[in-house]
């Protein structure tokens, strides 16, 4: 098994190997290979068009960004950017987990750029954006997990953009708590934790993550003040009706304010196969149980992601 030694900022280091990687990536191979499920009328993706569509993507593309946007191939792009908003993805590109539904790269992430934050920053301030998304890779390879670039990007942030709100979509930081408290610390309108899929499925669609662990997390969350704690939830993957309701039921048991219930779509023919493609009376019915239940807001359609309607979700 070879290991790999990364340099960190503060002159330590950490062993890391490629041996979850590997495996997860035969794991996702043998199960592309499965029959393909042909997408429903419902699933419509409008291209990426506009002015303000071509404005967005040049200023990505000119301070060298990461939008989850482009990175995770997600549905909603060309809507959200042609209304002039994004997500932006911190710490890199490159991830050192495998979850078989992420179009993002896996593998050995490079060094810690320690200058963006100020280029997040700057980048919302010419977009005139007033509502912020940041998410990240996870740096399971880094001393902190990326938490003090985090607490770093958020400060930059609402020193730059007086008045900006902002959701910050943590990785689970491995539930340790002193690396959320520094995300809890900076004080953002929205913290989210998406916990992906239903228990039984974790361990193949999260590889290296756990049910409980982002449960815990959340929970952690809510039990430290923050005000608006948010989840959500992909199909597709082959649960239950009543798995998914489980599920919805686990997020509010935890105090979880937002929960967003989207379709899972295949990145590419190497990542896990959807098994189905859920109809959309479906999750009107899904909806309807959450609101019930007593979440302040919930997204809940074929193309739903995250990020999807992320301002509506602050108050």
């Amino acid at each position: 098994m070879e290991t790999k030694t990364i340099s960190l900022k503060d002159n330590e280091t950490k062993s890391w190997t490629n041996l979850d990687i590997g495996v997860s990536k035969k794991v996702i191979s043998n199960n592309a290979k499965k029959a393909f499920v042909k997408k429903p009328k419902w699933i419509r993706v409008k291209l990426p068009t506009g002015k303000k569509y071509s404005n967005l993507r040049g200023l990505v593309d000119k301070y060298k960004l990461n939008t989850i946007c482009s990175s995770g191939s997600c549905p909603n792009m060309g809507e959200c950017w042609g209304e002039g908003t994004a997500t932006f993805m911190i710490l890199g590109n490159i991830c050192t987990r495998s979850c078989g539904f992420c179009g993002v790269k896996t593998g050995r992430p490079l060094e810690v750029d320690w200058e963006e934050p100020e280029k997040v920053a700057k980048s919302i301030s010419v977009m005139g954006i007033k509502h912020a998304v940041i998410t990240s890779v996870d740096r399971d390879d880094l001393t902190d997990m990326g938490s003090i670039i985090w607490a770093e990007t958020v400060k930059s942030i609402r020193r730059i953009n007086p008045g900006i709100t902002l959701e910050t979509l943590i990785p689970d930081f491995q539930g340790i708590h002193k690396h959320l408290n520094r995300i809890i610390d900076v004080m953002p309108e929205v913290i989210s934790h998406n916990i992906e899929t239903v228990k039984r499925l974790t361990r193949e669609v999260r590889i290296q993550a756990r049910y409980e662990r982002s449960l815990g997390v959340l929970k952690y969350l809510k039990s430290q003040g923050v005000n608006r704690t948010k989840s959500g939830i992909m199909l597709g993957f082959g649960e239950t009706d009543a798995e998914v309701v489980q599920t919805i039921k686990d997020l509010r048991n935890v105090n979880v304010d937002v929960v967003t219930i989207g379709q899972y779509l295949q990145p590419s023919k190497r990542h896990l196969p959807v098994k189905n493609f859920v109809d959309p009376s479906k999750f009107e019915f899904y909806k309807k149980i959450a609101e019930d239940l007593g979440f302040v807001h919930v997204e809940s359609g074929p193309l739903v992601r995250s990020s999807y309607k992320a301002q509506k979700h602050i108050t």
